[in-house]
């Protein structure tokens, strides 16, 4: 088990519930996302879903707790629900990407003893420099 990794699971376990927000189908927390700063601080979120798409990814709301501090560069994040961790969607995977070009070597959590960098989970990505063919 990697340590750096369980640290990072152990501060967004904590924010995950089922709460409800103002209608039936609308809920929040159900997943808790973890992020490590290059500088070593962490910090956390969750998701919100809401109709029509007006909600955002838990990593999207780590990732704001990150610059609402000054900070746009990733060591690691990790998102969790109750019993599992998942890997960022797409919409998260571009996201953070862009946030900072460095982030492309931020790693990405999936267990507590495996993690691939975010530019393995962007293969090909549009931002990348162009490979440089010979004639």
């Amino acid at each position: 088990m990697n340590q750096r990794h369980q640290e990072l699971i152990d501060a967004a376990r904590p924010f995950v519930r089922n709460l409800t927000l103002g209608r039936p189908d609308h809920d929040a927390a159900t997943v808790a996302s973890a992020i490590r700063s290059s500088s070593g601080a962490i910090y956390t979120g969750v998701c919100v879903h809401l109709s029509c798409g007006l909600g955002f990814c838990a990593e999207h709301a780590a990732a704001a707790d990150m610059i609402k501090a000054g900070e746009t560069q990733i060591e690691s994040i990790v998102a969790v629900a109750d019993d599992r961790i998942l890997s960022p969607c797409g919409r998260c995977r571009e996201f953070l990407a862009q946030i900072d070009p460095r982030n492309a070597e931020a790693l990405v959590i999936l267990s507590n003893d495996h993690a691939v960098r975010l530019v393995d989970l962007l293969p090909h990505h549009w931002l990348a420099p162009s490979p440089t063919t010979s004639p």
